[in-house]
């Protein structure tokens, strides 16, 4: 065994083995896998081998795709047959709900180059001739799709891996990983200690006790996941005598569960209510190809609803039972990507759909590690999406809560009910006396919007204008007209100080510091391609302290970025203040007469300018009131210790009542922010775009001096870029607007570009979308089109910041 190499792979499943295998492609071949049993003796061997193309994120949806066409070319490379079955894939649809998230998809997916071809019950017969169409309002189909023999894919990637130089080791366990003193990591095995540059933990069940090895909390729990295997069939076999194509993967949205050929018999895959977590405290250490005693009653329900679409599968008789584990986060998707406060370890872990996914998830985690970033945005992937308040009681229920939510309808506004509350502002309860209707964001209960007196505190969830949608437009217009208040205590923030912090600052971030005590800068820091990975604004306090705020979101990821880059010397120093501070934000044109009413400040312009901040009384508590926004409104966000959040929230109201201020929420605050075209990471900013495809080009200064992706976003610039960041006026809307993801279309259908995120601007009464088109078509004026729900709409480019372009408002 190697006692040195650049790269340990931890775990031999297919996720570790495709991870090996596309970093050894891309030249890396001083790579090794170590797996304390045989390849595939975790969760793979037992897996159903299903590919789903489908995935609503745009991101994750490039790694499903990326995969099913990877699996064909590495068939032919290694000449081994991994049995991909090319027999597609059918999703049924019983509601309108449930078709209205198809064309959302289908939407996406034309984005992204993936096919979806829309059934009628009646085409369905086509590709499932054995199924009832009854209840049935329509389909869609994958003709991409189909499933995989797991086994025989990772034993190809293996041996495509081992021909590139890569070296495995079974029958290998790791006892500890431990750093050395030049900052190398030691992998310790039973078998000896292997020095290497990067750690890829790729280890499935054992995922936390990995990370126990090395302090991390990782928010993967396995849960037990059921499929039913029945005996043969007599008109399955003689479909296949008589020479009928192999039927595809079934699934029924609303039985939750998936139903494939399988030797002439069925698989039945369930999603049931009530399936437990395993493994908790780990697997012991000699599990191998561990399966667990089945509950088919559990399963009741499911196998009715199969049996009564497709009733040739209640004619069956059960051959075999697997009951085995998965691994599940809180929200279902993968965990891919650097680990949080550890140099050059990173996690790939948390695969439900790890069959689908191997294949995408070693491509971009290889190159992420070889080339610095990753080549498509992996926000909704990311380790460091999750914080410390993703304990193992909260990962208990929240893993079992999206097992059983895989199959249900997932409307953008959604919002999940379990382990919440969790992380509340002190003001929490006084929002909901005053009818707060909550989201949760890293944790964080978040107002999204306010229910009036009489009318009930609940989300109608929808992918169309919802119950709530006359409720915001009121707390827009009150916003507008008076004043509102809105909870952001979520914000991340934090501190950095010391004697090398400016030059520090000044290298990561784009835009020039503010050079004022007291002044305010938008700042984004790039990465190393030139696009954008996270956004900040920063305050200037004195010569060598900066206070940043930034996502609530990006807590975990923005903080990480920043001590990654931090010097070594100790000349700078972050401490993060986001569970100490709170922040409100008062906004309107009448803010300036209520915060008047109970401060001793000077509010004039002269005194207190736009972009600048300063320490000042409300009322009898301190706050930093600086003088930003996301509303494009006059304001001040309020930044407080956060013990004297309810007295500022409660001199705010009682100053307020003759003003007609009102608290309002993050749906209202959205839906003005489309109306300044401002950007938000994740959508508009992405690492797959420029920063000035972005349209940031006030804020980026290529002529400061170094920063980080400086050279090479001036690089991208000399080449030419392809996208441009527009905002549009859609016309003819009814009952729906654009959410992100649509496709934006010449007249003739040729898709030139995607929105990032839409809604409608109540002030200007428009609906809009912030979109990424091709350049040449991204002139105010230009007339296109696109898809929404199931309508094919005409939009218009608008010039930057609809409303209020001058900020008159903001600077009044």
């Amino acid at each position: 065994m190697k006692s040195h190499a650049r790269v340990v792979v931890i775990g031999g499943g297919v996720v570790g083995v495709s991870t090996l295998y596309h970093l050894a492609k891309k030249g890396w071949s001083d790579v090794v896998l170590v797996e304390r049993k045989e390849l595939t003796s975790g969760s793979t061997w037992h897996a159903a081998g299903l590919l789903p193309l489908f995935n609503m994120s745009y991101s994750v949806g490039q790694i499903h795709k990326y995969s099913v066409k990877f699996y064909q070319e590495l068939q032919e490379e290694t000449g081994m047959d991994v049995g991909f079955r090319n027999v597609s894939n059918i999703r049924l649809a019983s509601n309108q709900d449930r078709m209205d998230e198809f064309r959302q998809y289908a939407g996406v997916a034309s984005t992204i180059g993936v096919q979806v071809d829309f059934l009628t019950p009646e085409q369905v017969l086509d590709y499932w001739p054995m199924a009832n169409i009854e209840g049935l309002v329509g389909a869609i189909r994958h003709p991409q799709d189909g499933y995989i023999q797991p086994a025989d894919l990772t034993q190809a990637l293996a041996r495509g891996a081992r021909d590139r130089g890569a070296e495995i080791y079974r029958n290998t366990a790791v006892t500890a990983i431990t750093r050395s003193d030049d900052g190398l990591w030691v992998v310790s095995t039973d078998k000896g200690d292997i020095t290497c540059d990067h750690v890829v933990s790729a280890t499935g069940n054992f995922a936390r006790k990995t990370g126990e090895m090395v302090g991390l909390n990782i928010p993967v729990i396995p849960v037990e996941h059921q499929y039913i295997v029945t005996e043969a069939h007599p008109d399955i076999q003689a479909r296949h005598r008589d020479g009928k194509p192999e039927m595809g993967v079934l699934r029924d949205s609303e039985g939750q569960w998936y139903m494939r050929e399988e030797a002439g018999g069925l698989i039945l895959g369930p999603y049931e209510k009530g399936a437990p977590v395993c493994y908790l405290d780990g697997p012991s250490d000699d599990s191998e190809y561990e399966l667990f005693q089945e509950d088919l009653e559990r399963l009741e329900p499911h196998i009715e609803s199969a049996m009564n679409r497709v009733p040739a599968f209640g004619e069956s008789g059960v051959k075999r039972v697997y009951n085995g584990a998965i691994a599940y986060t809180p929200d279902g998707n993968p965990i891919v990507g650097p680990a949080w406060d550890l140099p050059n370890f990173w996690l790939n872990e948390g695969h439900s759909f790890g069959i689908t996914a191997a294949g995408g998830a070693g491509w971009q985690l290889a190159e992420w590690i070889v080339e610095g970033e990753p080549t498509i945005d992996m926000l909704g992937v990311d380790p460091r999406r999750y914080g410390s308040y993703a304990t193992k009681s909260y990962l208990k229920v929240k893993n079992e809560e999206a097992y059983a939510n895989v199959f249900v309808t997932h409307f953008p506004d959604e919002e999940r009910t379990e382990a919440r509350p969790l992380r509340t502002a002190p003001c929490y309860d006084r929002l909901k006396a005053l009818g707060a209707v909550f989201g949760q964001k890293f944790g964080w209960e978040r107002a999204n919007w306010f229910a009036p007196e009489g009318v009930p505190q609940e989300d109608h969830w929808s992918f169309r204008r919802s119950n709530y949608f006359a409720h915001i437009g009121n707390e827009v217009r009150n916003v507008a007209e008076n004043a509102g208040l809105l909870d952001m205590s979520a914000f991340a923030k934090a501190r950095i100080s010391g004697p090398g912090a400016e030059a520090y600052l000044d290298h990561l971030v784009a835009n020039k510091l503010p050079k004022k005590q007291g002044r305010v800068a938008l700042c984004h820091a790039l990465t190393e391609r030139g696009g954008v990975h996270s956004e900040f604004t920063i305050q200037r306090e004195s010569a060598t302290s900066f206070y940043l705020v930034s996502a609530g979101a990006g807590q975990r990821l923005d903080h990480d970025w920043i001590k990654k880059h931090m010097p070594t010397d100790g000349s700078v120093r972050m401490d993060n203040l986001t569970n100490s501070i709170g922040v409100l934000v008062l906004a309107g044109p009448k803010s300036r007469d209520i915060l008047g009413k109970i401060t001793r400040a000077d509010l004039s312009n002269a005194a207190f300018p736009w972009l600048s901040g300063q320490m000042i009384d409300v009322n009898l508590a301190p706050a930093m009131a600086i003088r930003v926004n996301f509303v494009g409104e006059l304001g001040w966000e309020l930044h407080h210790p956060i013990e004297y959040q309810n007295h500022i929230f409660d001199a705010l109201m009682a100053a307020g009542a003759e003003f007609g201020l009102k608290p309002f929420g993050i749906r209202a605050m959205d839906a003005m922010r489309l109306e300044k075209s401002y950007r938000l990471v994740g959508t508009e900013l992405s690492i797959e775009y420029a920063a000035l495809e972005s349209g940031l080009h006030r804020f980026v200064h290529l002529n400061k001096g170094d920063f980080k992706g400086q050279r090479q976003l001036a690089e991208w610039q000399e080449r030419g870029f392809v996208n441009a960041m527009v905002t549009l006026e859609v016309h003819d809307t009814t009952d729906a607007d654009a959410i992100g993801g649509n496709p934006i279309m010449t007249e003739d259908g040729t898709v030139i570009g995607r929105a990032t995120s839409g809604g409608y601007g109540f002030r200007l009464e428009k609906s809009l979308a912030l979109a990424m088109v091709r350049p040449d078509l991204a002139t105010p004026g230009t007339k296109l089109m696109i898809d929404i729900l199931d309508q094919r709409l005409p939009v218009t480019v608008l010039e930057d910041s609809p409303f209020d372009p001058d900020n008159a408002r903001l600077r009044a």
